[in-house]
């Protein structure tokens, strides 16, 4: 089984990985963000950096999505393929940073890979504002961060909502993170846990 966690940079997906990974007993599967040789260069040059990035995700991410569907393990995952293009390239390319045809290029690529690769059985979207993004942004001080224009962040939550409602087909339960604290307040917790435990037994009927 495939769980996998969505959500802007610094709505607590990685957090909550790991959290659920605990009380089930599942695999973690967390995002190489820092193995990306490109990710400093593109929060401070977008424009001549974003292809670069963009396709070296795309890359780790079809190899997870690989070793996922062959894991005899069920997996939580931090962010997923999918993601990747709908939202952060899709938004690269709106936001200029991206021509079009390096885009086209990139969503050629993304459509072969769709052939060997399957949706996770449950997608859990923590959303978010951008001042409570920003909050969590400041407080984990990753210093290539910390100089991401507000509307980069705007841009990428206006991406996962039109992603989540209007485009992916697979199965999804959204939660609100503004004003919950699933890391510090079991019943925060156990209120995710409660609703993911509901979907999951509906995935599988007797």
């Amino acid at each position: 089984m495939h769980i996998a966690i969505a959500g802007n940079i610094g709505s607590g997906k990685t957090t909550l990985t790991t959290l659920l990974a605990r009380h089930y007993g599942w695999t973690p599967h967390f995002e190489t963000v820092k193995a990306n040789p490109y990710l400093a260069d593109f929060y401070k040059h977008p424009d001549r950096w974003a292809f670069n990035l963009e396709v070296f995700f795309l890359k780790e991410r079809f190899r997870d999505a690989l070793d996922i569907a062959q894991s005899p393990t069920t997996i939580v995952q931090d962010r997923t393929i999918f993601e990747g293009v709908h939202v952060f390239a899709a938004n690269n390319y709106e936001q200029g940073n991206l021509s079009e045809k390096d885009f086209l290029t990139y969503m050629e690529l993304f459509e072969q890979m769709m052939s060997v690769v399957g949706k996770p059985d449950l997608m859990v979207y923590l959303r978010a504002s951008v001042p409570h993004l920003v909050k969590n942004i400041q407080k984990r001080g990753r210093d290539y961060e910390q100089g991401m224009p507000i509307e980069y962040l705007q841009g990428l939550n206006e991406r996962y909502d039109d992603f989540i409602f209007h485009k992916y087909k697979g199965k999804v339960l959204v939660v609100e993170v503004d004003e919950a604290d699933f890391q510090q307040c079991a019943a925060d917790f156990d209120r995710i846990t409660s609703r993911i435990d509901a979907e999951l037994f509906s995935l599988f009927p007797e």
